[in-house]
């Protein structure tokens, strides 16, 4: 079977196209029409804030409508392409992966979270407070002698408005906020799941029994522990499937799997398909 190139995209392919920038951080202007055929990823953190628009932003794989007031937030990895119509107006931060790191704790969630759910519609009032962020960083950026402590406080700042949107927006992330054990959970598993993948070690870290981490999970989530873990290694899988032109035995392996038998009974069960009949399928 023929391999799927997907493009790794870095931050300089983009400085031409500019507004304002310096080596960690671009801002750039959307107007009009643009149009992405094939599916690619970024190196670095990209927050594009909508003004107005109307299409398709594909991320991972899932069609999201474009509409007005809108945050889309995409992490160094994800796939994306998109069809933007006439009316688009936008204002885009790509953020080099270290720069981001420095202000990413802001995010308060598990970064899965917020690419489990990467577009959040704002009221008027929550979309004006982060156009007033974004345009003091345009504005900082374009001064002679702009500074970056400002720069990643202005980042900052964007980082919470969105973790704080999301939080009323998602029932996940209103589970995450009012339990603080099972935000850690999240966390844990995050970190581990490629070699952990029993509910016991987890709720061992945490300072738990198994049973009553289960029991949490249930009452915030309807979910059990082990579903969770399940889901993070079945939501890895299928972006290296979709985002990578590794063979699916290397996948297996990056994963923790024995095999490529075992991924592959894993994958079916939980998804329907064979790992090469969803590689096919994107």
């Amino acid at each position: 079977m023929e391999m799927k190139y997907t493009p790794v995209i870095g931050l300089n392919e983009y400085r031409r196209d500019q507004v304002a920038g310096r080596e960690e951080i671009l801002f750039n202007l959307i107007t009009g029409a643009r149009y992405i055929d094939q599916a690619h990823k970024h190196d670095f953190f990209t927050v594009i804030l909508f003004e107005s628009g109307a299409g398709i932003h594909n991320i991972d794989s899932i069609d999201y409508a474009i509409s007005d007031r809108e945050v889309h937030v995409l992490f160094p990895g994800q796939l994306h392409r998109w069809d933007l119509k006439s009316e688009t107006v936008a204002y885009q931060l790509m953020i080099e992966r270290r720069f981001f790191e420095e202000f990413s704790p802001y995010f308060r969630f598990s970064f899965t979270n917020y690419q489990n759910h990467p577009v959040i519609q704002l009221k008027e009032a929550d979309y004006l407070m982060l156009l007033h962020e974004f345009t003091a960083i345009k504005n900082e950026l374009q001064a002679a002698d702009s500074l970056v402590d400002l720069i990643r406080a202005r980042a900052a700042v964007i980082a919470a408005i969105i973790s704080k949107q999301a939080s009323e927006h998602f029932e996940e992330f209103k589970a995450y906020q009012s339990n603080p054990r099972l935000a850690k959970f999240n966390m844990l598993i995050d970190r581990y799941y490629k070699q952990e993948r029993g509910v016991s070690f987890y709720a061992e870290k945490l300072g738990l029994t198994a049973n009553y981490l289960n029991v949490l999970c249930k009452r915030a989530l309807k979910v059990t522990a082990n579903y969770l873990i399940q889901q993070r290694l079945l939501t890895e899988s299928k972006r290296m499937l979709q985002n990578s032109s590794i063979n699916i035995k290397e996948i297996a392996y990056e994963l923790g799997f024995t095999d490529q038998a075992h991924f592959s009974r894993f994958f079916k069960s939980h998804s329907g398909f064979r790992p090469g009949e969803f590689r096919e399928k994107r």
